[in-house]
């Protein structure tokens, strides 16, 4: 295995996640701007210094929110090839999260995003303590919603109007997972035990 992995909270075979720092403002902004016609219409990442300043700054300091880079290890160097986000973090009883991510144009197709989603899930339903991920995507947005499909998410439902994008309200699939059942565990947990 390559001597960068220990910079990331948890690494695969090509990628491994790391949060996100002011200091990567000039290589994702760049790839932002890059990547805009892969975004367009369904994402608009900060494209600025100044806009990605208050978007890793709200990642770093806000505690319902969790962001990641997806950075390619190993002779890649450690380049930047999407992000992941865990939004809407709720604690308690719901511990829940709105999952955000993009790929930029330079690693599309290349499955990056794909390992880089199981490894968050290991992480959201490990260290995170959460049990749910939800995902809203507009309906033709079909690469995402592959994306998710392969990662085990299911279809709940669809959501009329759901979210503010490029100035109009946008239609959007929920899409949801929940973190899998301890081994041996049953449906009723501990109550259905006691029966």
């Amino acid at each position: 295995m390559p001597d960068d992995l220990g910079r990331y909270l948890t690494a695969g075979p090509r990628v491994g996640l790391r949060a996100f720092t002011l200091d990567d403002a000039e290589e994702f902004t760049a790839r932002a701007r890059e990547s805009r016609e892969l975004h367009r219409p369904w994402l608009f990442p900060p494209c600025t210094a100044e806009a990605y300043g208050g978007y890793a700054s709200a990642l770093v300091e806000e505690p319902a929110r969790e962001g990641f880079l997806v950075c390619e290890h190993g002779d890649a160097g450690g380049a930047i090839a999407g992000f992941l986000t865990v939004n809407n973090i709720v604690r308690g009883a719901f511990r829940s999260g709105a999952l955000g991510y993009g790929a930029f144009a330079h690693a599309a197709g290349r499955g990056l995003l794909t390992e880089a989603l199981g490894l968050l899930l290991a992480y959201a339903f490990g260290p995170l303590g959460l049990h749910r991920l939800e995902a809203n995507i507009q309906p033709g947005n079909a690469p995402s919603r592959a994306l998710v499909r392969r990662a085990g998410f299911r279809l709940e439902g669809f959501s009329p109007a759901m979210l503010l994008i490029d100035g109009a309200w946008r239609d959007h699939e929920r899409w949801a997972i929940t973190a899998p059942e301890p081994e041996g565990a049953t449906a009723g947990g501990e109550a259905a035990q006691r029966l």
